[in-house]
Parts: structure tokens; C-alpha cells; sequence
């Protein structure tokens, strides 16, 4: 099966009709990252079946829950989530931040390559970041502990928005750690087309809205 083909069919298991155009460009993406990381190291998966399974449509099965206009990707490595949702939501303003200058240069030229004028990279630590605005959906993937990740983001989050932070298993050491004054919404089971691992989204808002 081409990747093509393993990621037709795993969006029909998640139930996402993303256009000719978005699809091709993901396609593009997975050699790209395939180029870029004979040099840069920039994921452990390398066979491009896996990279579907285990990055592309471990990335898209998040979008059901991320409605935002304006979204920020912590810690996006690769592009992971941040450069997917981009792709296959070309009307959503994505930032994608990481500190490691080698990955934000790979994010630059994808961002280039793959003519994403909703992306943009930011290259710096997000508990130093202070842009002037805020984001109504902030995301991560295998970023950090979720009290890490709140902690260093919260002062990005708008009023009324939600920390998005991609799992594993059930993180419930993680949930009873949560920083004081935000709660949990949801925790999402997600079945991923090709994984048998689990993976879970857990989605967190302020207790009180600023």
C-alpha cells in the first residue's frame, strides 16, 4: 500500500474528507521530513507507512476537537500536530513554536516548500515567548508533563481557551497534578488508523475566565 493510499483509508476511519489538494500536500510533507531527516534527526520513525500512521494520522485525529480560528503548537518538533492541522485547515492561523534552531529551520522550509501562508515558525522557549496576543487553542505533542506545559503557556492562553495536550496512555498522574485554577473538560480516547498503542487528548481550561 502507498502512503497515499494508507492515508485515504485512515481518513475514512476518522471520518475527515480533506480535499486533493491538502492530501497531496501531507504527501509532500512525509518526503520532505524523509529529506530532512537523513541529515537532521528530526523523528525515530522513518519507514513512510509508519510516518502516516504514527505522525500524519496521529496528528489529524485531534482535529474533530481543535475548533479555534488561531491556534499554537508547543514544542512542534517536526510539525507535530501544529504543520498538519495547517495543512488540512488552510482557514486556521497556525504558530508553530520550538527552541531548537535545527527543527524551526526544517519548519521554515516546510513552511516554504509546502506554500503554508497560515503557518508561521517561531524559534524560542515558550515560557519567555510574550508576542502581544493570545491563543484561543494551544496544543502539544509529547511536549512535556502536563503541568510543564501549562505552566509555561498559560500566559498565552486567551480568555475562555483550552490547552489541548496529545497522550499516550490515560495520563492520570499527570491530571492529579494539574496546576492550581484549571480543570479538565475532557479526555478523549482516540483510535488512530494503524497504531495499537493508545492515545488520549486531554483538553483543560481556566477555572475562571480572565
Amino acid at each position: 500500500m502507498t502512503p497515499r493510499e494508507q492515508l485515504d483509508q485512515g481518513l475514512v476511519r476518522l471520518g475527515l474528507d480533506l480535499p486533493v489538494r491538502a492530501r497531496e500536500t501531507l504527501i509532500d510533507y512525509v518526503a520532505l521530513l524523509a529529506k530532512w531527516n537523513r541529515t537532521y534527526n528530526l523523528t525515530a520513525i522513518r519507514e513512510p507507512s509508519a510516518v502516516v500512521s504514527n505522525h500524519l494520522l496521529d496528528s489529524l485525529s485531534v482535529l474533530p476537537f481543535i475548533k479555534a480560528a488561531k491556534v499554537l503548537d508547543v514544542g512542534s518538533g517536526a510539525g507535530l500536530p501544529g504543520l498538519v492541522v495547517a495543512i488540512a485547515r488552510p482557514e486556521v492561523s497556525v504558530t508553530l513554536l520550538d527552541a531548537n534552531n535545527k527543527k524551526a529551520a526544517f519548519l521554515q522550509q516546510a513552511v516554504a516548500s509546502l506554500a503554508l501562508p497560515n503557518a508561521r515558525v517561531v524559534c524560542t522557549r515558550v515560557e519567555t515567548w510574550r508576542p502581544g496576543e493570545f491563543f484561543p487553542a494551544i496544543v502539544s505533542r509529547a511536549f512535556a508533563a502536563l503541568k510543564d506545559f501549562i505552566a509555561g503557556a498559560k500566559e498565552l492562553l486567551a480568555p475562555g481557551g483550552r490547552f489541548y495536550a496529545m497522550k499516550g496512555q490515560y495520563p492520570a498522574d499527570e491530571i492529579a497534578q494539574l496546576p492550581h485554577g484549571f480543570r479538565v473538560v475532557d479526555v478523549v480516547s482516540l483510535e488512530v488508523p494503524g497504531l495499537a498503542a493508545r492515545r488520549h487528548l486531554v483538553i483543560v481550561e481556566e477555572e475562571h475566565v480572565r
